[in-house]
Protein backbone atom coordinates (compact mmCIF):
# COMPACT_ATOMS: atom_id res chain seq x y z
CA UNK A 1 0.00 0.00 0.00
CA UNK A 2 2.79 2.45 0.89
CA UNK A 3 4.57 1.90 -2.43
CA UNK A 4 1.31 2.41 -4.30
CA UNK A 5 0.68 5.68 -2.48
CA UNK A 6 4.24 6.79 -3.18
CA UNK A 7 3.68 6.22 -6.89
CA UNK A 8 0.42 8.19 -6.75
CA UNK A 9 2.10 11.09 -4.98
CA UNK A 10 4.88 11.30 -7.59
CA UNK A 11 2.33 11.05 -10.40
CA UNK A 12 0.23 13.85 -8.94
CA UNK A 13 3.24 16.09 -8.50
CA UNK A 14 3.98 15.71 -12.19
CA UNK A 15 0.36 16.25 -13.22
CA UNK A 16 -0.30 19.29 -11.06
CA UNK A 17 2.90 21.03 -12.09
CA UNK A 18 2.64 20.00 -15.72
CA UNK A 19 0.32 23.00 -16.24
CA UNK A 20 2.13 25.31 -13.85
CA UNK A 21 2.16 28.07 -16.48
CA UNK A 22 -1.57 28.43 -15.93
CA UNK A 23 -2.75 30.50 -12.98
CA UNK A 24 -4.14 28.58 -10.02
CA UNK A 25 -7.24 30.81 -10.22
CA UNK A 26 -9.08 32.64 -12.95
CA UNK A 27 -8.79 36.42 -12.57
CA UNK A 28 -11.95 37.96 -11.09
CA UNK A 29 -13.23 40.12 -13.90
CA UNK A 30 -29.68 30.14 -13.21
CA UNK A 31 -33.74 29.48 -15.02
CA UNK A 32 -36.87 29.60 -13.08
CA UNK A 33 -39.04 28.04 -15.77
CA UNK A 34 -42.68 29.05 -15.64
CA UNK A 35 -44.14 28.77 -12.18
CA UNK A 36 -41.63 26.27 -10.87
CA UNK A 37 -38.54 24.38 -11.86
CA UNK A 38 -35.14 24.75 -13.45
CA UNK A 39 -35.05 25.42 -17.16
CA UNK A 40 -33.39 22.47 -18.85
CA UNK A 41 -30.90 22.95 -21.64
CA UNK A 42 -32.40 21.58 -24.89
CA UNK A 43 -28.94 21.14 -26.45
CA UNK A 44 -27.77 18.35 -24.15
CA UNK A 45 -26.40 15.29 -25.83
CA UNK A 46 -24.91 12.05 -24.59
CA UNK A 47 -21.83 10.60 -26.18
CA UNK A 48 -21.32 6.92 -25.42
CA UNK A 49 -17.58 7.20 -25.99
CA UNK A 50 -16.99 5.78 -22.52
CA UNK A 51 -18.80 2.63 -21.48
CA UNK A 52 -20.86 2.54 -18.29
CA UNK A 53 -22.06 -0.41 -16.30
CA UNK A 54 -25.39 0.10 -14.56
CA UNK A 55 -25.91 -1.07 -10.98
CA UNK A 56 -28.77 -1.04 -8.49
CA UNK A 57 -28.40 -0.53 -4.78
CA UNK A 58 -30.99 -1.54 -2.18
CA UNK A 59 -31.50 1.89 -0.71
CA UNK A 60 -33.16 2.77 2.60
CA UNK A 61 -36.35 4.78 2.14
CA UNK A 62 -35.89 6.90 5.28
CA UNK A 63 -32.43 7.53 6.68
CA UNK A 64 -33.60 9.66 9.59
CA UNK A 65 -36.18 7.53 11.36
CA UNK A 66 -36.10 4.17 13.11
CA UNK A 67 -39.75 3.26 12.73
CA UNK A 68 -40.22 -0.16 11.06
CA UNK A 69 -41.52 1.46 7.87
CA UNK A 70 -38.29 3.43 7.53
CA UNK A 71 -36.37 0.23 6.79
CA UNK A 72 -38.23 -0.32 3.54
CA UNK A 73 -35.80 -0.44 0.60
CA UNK A 74 -36.03 0.52 -3.06
CA UNK A 75 -33.68 0.04 -6.01
CA UNK A 76 -31.52 3.06 -6.67
CA UNK A 77 -29.57 3.19 -9.89
CA UNK A 78 -25.99 4.28 -10.40
CA UNK A 79 -23.51 3.96 -13.25
CA UNK A 80 -19.80 3.16 -13.09
CA UNK A 81 -17.07 3.69 -15.67
CA UNK A 82 -13.68 2.16 -14.97
CA UNK A 83 -12.02 3.00 -18.29
CA UNK A 84 -9.34 5.15 -16.67
CA UNK A 85 -9.22 3.77 -13.14
CA UNK A 86 -5.82 2.83 -11.80
CA UNK A 87 -7.28 0.51 -9.17
CA UNK A 88 -7.54 0.62 -5.37
CA UNK A 89 -6.37 3.90 -3.76
CA UNK A 90 -6.84 5.85 -6.99
CA UNK A 91 -9.48 8.61 -6.93
CA UNK A 92 -13.22 8.38 -7.54
CA UNK A 93 -15.06 11.18 -9.39
CA UNK A 94 -18.79 11.23 -8.72
CA UNK A 95 -21.48 13.18 -10.53
CA UNK A 96 -24.41 13.63 -8.16
CA UNK A 97 -27.70 13.19 -9.95
CA UNK A 98 -30.13 16.10 -9.94
CA UNK A 99 -33.80 16.55 -10.88
CA UNK A 100 -33.99 14.20 -13.86
CA UNK A 101 -33.36 10.57 -14.81
CA UNK A 102 -29.81 9.28 -15.08
CA UNK A 103 -29.48 9.02 -18.88
CA UNK A 104 -29.82 12.74 -19.80
CA UNK A 105 -27.01 13.52 -17.36
CA UNK A 106 -24.51 11.01 -18.73
CA UNK A 107 -23.39 13.41 -21.46
CA UNK A 108 -21.33 15.15 -18.78
CA UNK A 109 -18.98 12.16 -18.83
CA UNK A 110 -17.26 13.86 -21.78
CA UNK A 111 -16.30 16.68 -19.41
CA UNK A 112 -15.30 14.52 -16.45
CA UNK A 113 -13.41 11.91 -18.51
CA UNK A 114 -10.31 14.09 -19.17
CA UNK A 115 -10.00 14.70 -15.43
CA UNK A 116 -10.45 10.99 -14.75
CA UNK A 117 -7.85 10.13 -17.36
CA UNK A 118 -5.36 12.57 -15.88
CA UNK A 119 -5.71 11.22 -12.35
CA UNK A 120 -6.57 7.59 -13.23
CA UNK A 121 -9.93 7.93 -11.52
CA UNK A 122 -13.08 5.84 -11.40
CA UNK A 123 -16.21 7.65 -12.68
CA UNK A 124 -19.57 7.23 -10.95
CA UNK A 125 -22.96 8.77 -11.80
CA UNK A 126 -25.81 8.51 -9.31
CA UNK A 127 -29.54 8.87 -9.92
CA UNK A 128 -31.57 11.08 -7.57
CA UNK A 129 -34.31 9.30 -5.65
CA UNK A 130 -37.78 9.52 -7.24
CA UNK A 131 -36.37 10.22 -10.73
CA UNK A 132 -35.88 7.72 -13.53
CA UNK A 133 -35.63 4.13 -12.36
CA UNK A 134 -34.91 5.16 -8.76
CA UNK A 135 -38.53 5.80 -7.86
CA UNK A 136 -39.63 3.90 -4.74
CA UNK A 137 -43.25 3.73 -5.90
CA UNK A 138 -42.88 3.04 -9.61
CA UNK A 139 -43.43 6.43 -11.22
CA UNK A 140 -43.66 10.11 -10.32
CA UNK A 141 -47.44 10.40 -10.59
CA UNK A 142 -48.04 7.55 -8.16
CA UNK A 143 -45.34 8.82 -5.82
CA UNK A 144 -46.74 12.33 -5.56
CA UNK A 145 -50.19 10.98 -4.79
CA UNK A 146 -48.73 9.09 -1.83
CA UNK A 147 -48.82 11.63 1.00
CA UNK A 148 -46.47 9.60 3.20
CA UNK A 149 -44.16 8.45 0.42
CA UNK A 150 -43.52 11.88 -1.07
CA UNK A 151 -42.36 13.02 2.35
CA UNK A 152 -39.19 11.00 1.67
CA UNK A 153 -38.54 13.07 -1.45
CA UNK A 154 -36.02 15.64 -0.14
CA UNK A 155 -32.47 16.85 -0.65
CA UNK A 156 -31.35 15.54 2.75
CA UNK A 157 -32.58 12.04 1.95
CA UNK A 158 -30.89 12.26 -1.46
CA UNK A 159 -27.53 13.19 0.09
CA UNK A 160 -27.81 10.32 2.54
CA UNK A 161 -28.55 8.02 -0.40
CA UNK A 162 -25.35 9.14 -2.08
CA UNK A 163 -23.36 8.63 1.11
CA UNK A 164 -24.59 5.02 1.36
CA UNK A 165 -23.92 4.27 -2.31
CA UNK A 166 -20.39 5.68 -2.24
CA UNK A 167 -19.43 3.79 0.89
CA UNK A 168 -20.90 0.66 -0.69
CA UNK A 169 -18.81 1.18 -3.84
CA UNK A 170 -15.61 1.69 -1.88
CA UNK A 171 -16.28 -1.41 0.19
CA UNK A 172 -17.23 -3.49 -2.85
CA UNK A 173 -14.05 -2.48 -4.69
CA UNK A 174 -11.83 -2.75 -1.59
CA UNK A 175 -10.64 0.80 -2.09
CA UNK A 176 -11.20 2.48 1.25
CA UNK A 177 -8.25 4.86 0.67
CA UNK A 178 -9.62 6.32 -2.57
CA UNK A 179 -10.46 10.02 -2.23
CA UNK A 180 -13.84 11.06 -3.64
CA UNK A 181 -14.60 14.31 -5.47
CA UNK A 182 -18.26 15.11 -6.11
CA UNK A 183 -19.50 17.16 -9.07
CA UNK A 184 -22.85 18.75 -9.74
CA UNK A 185 -24.53 21.49 -11.73
CA UNK A 186 -27.46 23.77 -10.88
CA UNK A 187 -29.52 21.93 -8.22
CA UNK A 188 -26.92 19.18 -8.48
CA UNK A 189 -24.26 21.80 -7.78
CA UNK A 190 -26.07 22.71 -4.59
CA UNK A 191 -26.11 19.02 -3.66
CA UNK A 192 -22.37 18.74 -4.35
CA UNK A 193 -21.47 21.67 -2.10
CA UNK A 194 -23.85 20.51 0.63
CA UNK A 195 -22.52 16.95 0.39
CA UNK A 196 -18.97 18.14 1.01
CA UNK A 197 -20.17 20.10 4.06
CA UNK A 198 -22.43 17.35 5.44
CA UNK A 199 -20.21 14.35 4.61
CA UNK A 200 -16.59 15.57 4.69
CA UNK A 201 -15.48 12.10 5.78
CA UNK A 202 -16.73 10.72 2.45
CA UNK A 203 -16.01 13.50 -0.06
CA UNK A 204 -12.58 15.13 -0.17
CA UNK A 205 -13.90 18.00 -2.28
CA UNK A 206 -16.66 19.30 -4.51
CA UNK A 207 -17.09 21.15 -7.78
CA UNK A 208 -20.38 23.06 -7.61
CA UNK A 209 -21.23 24.55 -10.99
CA UNK A 210 -23.88 27.29 -11.18
CA UNK A 211 -25.17 26.42 -7.72
CA UNK A 212 -27.48 29.20 -6.41
CA UNK A 213 -27.13 28.22 -2.75
CA UNK A 214 -27.71 31.84 -1.67
CA UNK A 215 -31.07 32.26 -3.41
CA UNK A 216 -33.02 31.46 -0.25
CA UNK A 217 -34.79 33.45 2.42
CA UNK A 218 -33.86 36.89 1.10
CA UNK A 219 -30.08 36.43 1.12
CA UNK A 220 -30.19 37.39 -2.56
CA UNK A 221 -32.66 40.09 -3.72
CA UNK A 222 -35.68 38.39 -5.25
CA UNK A 223 -35.33 40.29 -8.56
CA UNK A 224 -31.63 39.52 -9.04
CA UNK A 225 -32.33 36.72 -11.52
CA UNK A 226 -34.42 39.00 -13.73
CA UNK A 227 -31.86 41.79 -13.42
CA UNK A 228 -29.06 39.62 -14.79
CA UNK A 229 -31.22 38.31 -17.64
CA UNK A 230 -32.18 41.88 -18.56
CA UNK A 231 -28.54 42.96 -18.47
CA UNK A 232 -27.67 40.16 -20.89
CA UNK A 233 -30.10 41.59 -23.43
CA UNK A 234 -29.02 45.18 -22.77
CA UNK A 235 -25.39 44.20 -23.32
CA UNK A 236 -26.32 42.59 -26.62
CA UNK A 237 -28.42 45.53 -27.88
CA UNK A 238 -30.14 48.39 -26.10
CA UNK A 239 -32.67 48.69 -28.94
CA UNK A 240 -33.48 44.98 -28.63
CA UNK A 241 -33.93 45.41 -24.88
CA UNK A 242 -36.28 48.36 -25.45
CA UNK A 243 -38.27 46.54 -28.11
CA UNK A 244 -38.91 43.54 -25.89
CA UNK A 245 -39.77 45.76 -22.94
CA UNK A 246 -42.31 47.69 -25.00
CA UNK A 247 -43.80 44.57 -26.54
CA UNK A 248 -45.56 43.48 -23.35
CA UNK A 249 -47.83 46.53 -23.37
CA UNK A 250 -48.48 46.18 -27.08
CA UNK A 251 -49.46 42.52 -26.65
CA UNK A 252 -51.92 43.46 -23.90
CA UNK A 253 -53.36 46.25 -26.06
CA UNK A 254 -53.86 43.98 -29.09
CA UNK A 255 -55.39 41.23 -26.94
CA UNK A 256 -57.95 43.65 -25.51
CA UNK A 257 -59.41 44.40 -28.96
CA UNK A 258 -61.95 42.28 -30.88
CA UNK A 259 -60.08 39.59 -32.79
CA UNK A 260 -56.85 40.53 -31.04
CA UNK A 261 -56.19 37.11 -29.50
CA UNK A 262 -56.81 35.44 -32.85
CA UNK A 263 -54.32 37.83 -34.45
CA UNK A 264 -51.68 37.04 -31.80
CA UNK A 265 -52.37 33.32 -32.20
CA UNK A 266 -51.57 33.65 -35.89
CA UNK A 267 -48.55 35.94 -35.46
CA UNK A 268 -46.87 33.69 -32.91
CA UNK A 269 -48.08 30.46 -34.51
CA UNK A 270 -49.30 29.06 -31.20
CA UNK A 271 -50.28 25.39 -31.12
CA UNK A 272 -53.64 26.20 -29.57
CA UNK A 273 -55.75 29.37 -29.75
CA UNK A 274 -54.82 31.94 -27.12
CA UNK A 275 -57.42 32.53 -24.42
CA UNK A 276 -55.58 35.34 -22.63
CA UNK A 277 -52.60 37.60 -23.26
CA UNK A 278 -50.95 36.17 -20.15
CA UNK A 279 -50.71 32.74 -21.78
CA UNK A 280 -48.49 34.25 -24.45
CA UNK A 281 -46.43 36.60 -22.28
CA UNK A 282 -45.65 33.80 -19.81
CA UNK A 283 -44.23 31.63 -22.60
CA UNK A 284 -42.28 34.50 -24.16
CA UNK A 285 -40.78 35.41 -20.79
CA UNK A 286 -39.67 31.81 -20.25
CA UNK A 287 -38.06 31.75 -23.71
CA UNK A 288 -36.12 34.96 -23.07
CA UNK A 289 -35.04 33.85 -19.60
CA UNK A 290 -33.94 30.50 -20.96
CA UNK A 291 -31.97 32.17 -23.74
CA UNK A 292 -30.15 34.30 -21.16
CA UNK A 293 -29.45 31.38 -18.85
CA UNK A 294 -28.03 29.16 -21.60
CA UNK A 295 -26.32 31.87 -23.65
CA UNK A 296 -23.56 29.51 -24.75
CA UNK A 297 -20.80 30.15 -27.27
CA UNK A 298 -20.45 29.97 -30.18
CA UNK A 299 -24.21 30.20 -30.94
CA UNK A 300 -25.06 32.92 -28.44
CA UNK A 301 -28.82 32.79 -27.92
CA UNK A 302 -29.34 36.37 -26.76
CA UNK A 303 -27.28 37.77 -29.62
CA UNK A 304 -29.27 35.63 -32.07
CA UNK A 305 -32.62 36.84 -30.74
CA UNK A 306 -31.51 40.47 -30.73
CA UNK A 307 -30.18 40.13 -34.27
CA UNK A 308 -33.66 39.14 -35.36
CA UNK A 309 -35.39 41.81 -33.29
CA UNK A 310 -33.19 44.62 -34.56
CA UNK A 311 -33.18 43.23 -38.08
CA UNK A 312 -36.95 43.74 -38.32
CA UNK A 313 -36.30 47.47 -38.53
CA UNK A 314 -37.60 50.49 -36.65
CA UNK A 315 -40.76 50.64 -38.78
CA UNK A 316 -41.93 47.24 -37.55
CA UNK A 317 -44.24 47.04 -34.54
CA UNK A 318 -42.78 45.81 -31.28
CA UNK A 319 -44.76 42.59 -31.64
CA UNK A 320 -43.39 42.03 -35.15
CA UNK A 321 -39.87 42.64 -33.86
CA UNK A 322 -40.31 40.00 -31.16
CA UNK A 323 -41.71 37.56 -33.71
CA UNK A 324 -38.64 38.17 -35.89
CA UNK A 325 -36.37 37.54 -32.90
CA UNK A 326 -38.09 34.27 -32.09
CA UNK A 327 -37.84 33.14 -35.71
CA UNK A 328 -34.12 33.86 -35.72
CA UNK A 329 -33.83 31.86 -32.48
CA UNK A 330 -35.72 28.93 -34.01
CA UNK A 331 -38.54 29.10 -31.46
CA UNK A 332 -41.18 29.36 -34.22
CA UNK A 333 -39.86 26.62 -36.49
CA UNK A 334 -42.92 24.65 -35.37
CA UNK A 335 -45.98 25.82 -33.48
CA UNK A 336 -45.37 27.57 -30.17
CA UNK A 337 -46.51 25.40 -27.26
CA UNK A 338 -48.54 27.46 -24.80
CA UNK A 339 -49.38 24.90 -22.15
CA UNK A 340 -47.99 21.43 -21.74
CA UNK A 341 -50.94 19.22 -20.92
CA UNK A 342 -48.59 16.34 -20.12
CA UNK A 343 -45.96 17.66 -17.69
CA UNK A 344 -42.76 15.66 -17.60
CA UNK A 345 -41.40 13.68 -14.70
CA UNK A 346 -38.94 16.53 -14.17
CA UNK A 347 -41.70 19.14 -14.00
CA UNK A 348 -43.74 17.05 -11.59
CA UNK A 349 -40.80 16.20 -9.36
CA UNK A 350 -39.44 19.71 -9.16
CA UNK A 351 -42.91 21.07 -8.42
CA UNK A 352 -42.94 18.96 -5.24
CA UNK A 353 -39.36 19.84 -4.33
CA UNK A 354 -40.15 23.52 -4.76
CA UNK A 355 -43.35 23.26 -2.72
CA UNK A 356 -41.62 21.46 0.13
CA UNK A 357 -38.16 22.93 0.66
CA UNK A 358 -36.54 24.41 -2.48
CA UNK A 359 -38.37 27.73 -2.18
CA UNK A 360 -36.25 30.18 -4.13
CA UNK A 361 -38.05 33.54 -4.01
CA UNK A 362 -37.39 34.58 -7.60
CA UNK A 363 -39.54 37.37 -8.99
CA UNK A 364 -39.47 40.43 -11.19
CA UNK A 365 -38.53 43.97 -10.14
CA UNK A 366 -38.93 47.50 -11.43
CA UNK A 367 -35.72 47.78 -13.45
CA UNK A 368 -35.94 44.90 -15.91
CA UNK A 369 -37.27 44.39 -19.44
CA UNK A 370 -39.94 42.00 -18.15
CA UNK A 371 -43.50 42.72 -17.04
CA UNK A 372 -44.29 39.84 -14.67
CA UNK A 373 -45.05 40.56 -10.99
CA UNK A 374 -42.68 40.26 -8.02
CA UNK A 375 -42.43 37.04 -6.04
CA UNK A 376 -45.42 36.53 -3.77
CA UNK A 377 -44.86 34.10 -0.90
CA UNK A 378 -48.53 34.09 0.09
CA UNK A 379 -49.55 33.09 -3.42
CA UNK A 380 -46.87 30.39 -3.46
CA UNK A 381 -48.14 28.96 -0.19
CA UNK A 382 -51.72 28.94 -1.49
CA UNK A 383 -50.75 27.21 -4.75
CA UNK A 384 -48.63 24.59 -3.02
CA UNK A 385 -51.31 23.92 -0.45
CA UNK A 386 -53.86 23.50 -3.24
CA UNK A 387 -51.57 21.02 -5.00
CA UNK A 388 -50.27 19.02 -2.05
CA UNK A 389 -52.15 19.98 1.10
CA UNK A 390 -48.96 21.26 2.72
CA UNK A 391 -47.24 24.62 2.81
CA UNK A 392 -43.58 25.13 1.82
CA UNK A 393 -40.89 25.52 4.46
CA UNK A 394 -39.01 28.55 3.11
CA UNK A 395 -36.60 28.64 6.09
CA UNK A 396 -35.55 25.01 6.02
CA UNK A 397 -32.70 25.15 3.49
CA UNK A 398 -30.86 27.90 5.39
CA UNK A 399 -31.59 26.11 8.67
CA UNK A 400 -30.24 22.76 7.52
CA UNK A 401 -27.43 23.81 5.17
CA UNK A 402 -26.73 27.43 6.11
CA UNK A 403 -26.33 30.42 3.84
CA UNK A 404 -26.39 33.52 6.02
CA UNK A 405 -22.93 34.99 6.75
CA UNK A 406 -21.53 32.20 4.61
CA UNK A 407 -18.01 33.62 4.37
CA UNK A 408 -17.67 34.01 8.12
CA UNK A 409 -19.14 30.58 8.79
CA UNK A 410 -17.37 28.46 6.17
CA UNK A 411 -14.02 30.15 6.64
CA UNK A 412 -13.89 28.51 10.07
CA UNK A 413 -14.59 24.90 9.14
CA UNK A 414 -15.26 24.34 5.43
CA UNK A 415 -12.70 23.45 2.76
CA UNK A 416 -12.19 22.08 -0.74
CA UNK A 417 -15.16 23.46 -2.68
CA UNK A 418 -15.02 25.11 -6.09
CA UNK A 419 -17.98 27.38 -6.87
CA UNK A 420 -17.98 28.06 -10.60
CA UNK A 421 -20.42 30.57 -12.09
CA UNK A 422 -20.90 32.20 -15.46
CA UNK A 423 -21.89 35.80 -14.86
CA UNK A 424 -24.27 35.81 -17.84
CA UNK A 425 -26.27 33.13 -16.05
CA UNK A 426 -29.13 34.75 -14.11
CA UNK A 427 -28.68 32.12 -11.39
CA UNK A 428 -25.15 33.40 -10.76
CA UNK A 429 -26.81 36.17 -8.75
CA UNK A 430 -27.52 33.57 -6.06
CA UNK A 431 -24.14 31.88 -6.28
CA UNK A 432 -20.84 32.25 -4.43
CA UNK A 433 -18.86 34.77 -6.46
CA UNK A 434 -15.86 35.41 -4.23
CA UNK A 435 -13.43 33.18 -2.37
CA UNK A 436 -14.65 32.21 1.09
CA UNK A 437 -11.25 30.92 2.19
CA UNK A 438 -8.01 29.65 0.69
CA UNK A 439 -9.68 26.34 -0.20
CA UNK A 440 -13.29 27.36 -0.81
CA UNK A 441 -12.79 29.23 -4.03
CA UNK A 442 -14.97 31.03 -6.57
CA UNK A 443 -14.32 30.82 -10.30
CA UNK A 444 -16.62 33.38 -11.94
CA UNK A 445 -16.34 33.88 -15.69
CA UNK A 446 -17.56 37.11 -17.27
CA UNK A 447 -18.88 35.49 -20.45
CA UNK A 448 -20.00 32.21 -18.91
CA UNK A 449 -23.54 30.83 -18.78
CA UNK A 450 -25.37 28.19 -16.76
CA UNK A 451 -23.20 25.11 -16.04
CA UNK A 452 -21.10 25.88 -19.11
CA UNK A 453 -17.96 24.35 -17.59
CA UNK A 454 -19.79 21.00 -17.39
CA UNK A 455 -20.86 21.05 -21.04
CA UNK A 456 -18.59 18.67 -22.99
CA UNK A 457 -15.53 20.38 -24.53
CA UNK A 458 -15.72 21.49 -28.14
CA UNK A 459 -13.13 22.74 -30.65
CA UNK A 460 -15.13 25.99 -30.70
CA UNK A 461 -14.66 26.64 -26.97
CA UNK A 462 -13.17 30.07 -26.23
CA UNK A 463 -9.78 30.19 -24.52
CA UNK A 464 -11.25 31.41 -21.24
CA UNK A 465 -13.51 28.33 -21.02
CA UNK A 466 -10.62 25.98 -21.73
CA UNK A 467 -8.67 27.76 -19.01
CA UNK A 468 -11.57 27.49 -16.57
CA UNK A 469 -11.83 23.72 -16.94
CA UNK A 470 -8.05 23.37 -16.70
CA UNK A 471 -7.99 25.47 -13.54
CA UNK A 472 -10.69 23.31 -11.97
CA UNK A 473 -8.74 20.15 -12.80
CA UNK A 474 -5.56 21.65 -11.35
CA UNK A 475 -7.27 22.60 -8.09
CA UNK A 476 -8.64 19.07 -7.76
CA UNK A 477 -5.13 17.79 -8.38
CA UNK A 478 -3.85 19.95 -5.52
CA UNK A 479 -6.46 18.39 -3.24
CA UNK A 480 -5.26 14.92 -4.27
CA UNK A 481 -1.66 15.92 -3.73
CA UNK A 482 -2.37 17.08 -0.19
CA UNK A 483 -4.50 14.00 0.53
CA UNK A 484 -1.99 11.43 -0.64
CA UNK A 485 0.84 13.23 1.13
CA UNK A 486 -1.11 13.19 4.37
CA UNK A 487 -2.07 9.54 3.85
CA UNK A 488 1.56 8.52 3.45
CA UNK A 489 2.51 10.40 6.60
Amino acid sequence: MASNLSYLLILLLLLVHHSSALPSKITKKSLFHGKRGFYKNPNKHYSDSYGFTMYYYNQTIDHFNYAPSSYTVFSQRYAVNSSFWGGPSYPILVYLGAEEPLEPQLFIVDTIAPVAQRYKALIVFTEHRFYGESNPYGNMNISLQNETGRGYFSSAQALADYAEILLHIKNDLSTDKSPIIVFGGSYGGMLASWFRLKYPHIALGALASSAPILYFEGITPQDAYYNVASKDFMDASSTCYDSIKESWGQIDEIASKPGGLAFLTQQFNTCTPLQTAAELTDVLESLFLGAAQYDEPPNLSVKTICGGVDGAGSNASFVDRVVAGLRAYGALSSCLEIEDENPSEIDLGWSWQYCSEMVMPIGNGNNTMFASPPFDMNRTIEECFDDYGVAPRPHWITTYYGGFDIKKVLRKFGSNIIFSNGLRDPYSSGGVLEDLSLTIVALPTKEGSHCLDLIPPSPDDPDWLVLQRETEANIIGEWFLEYYGATMN
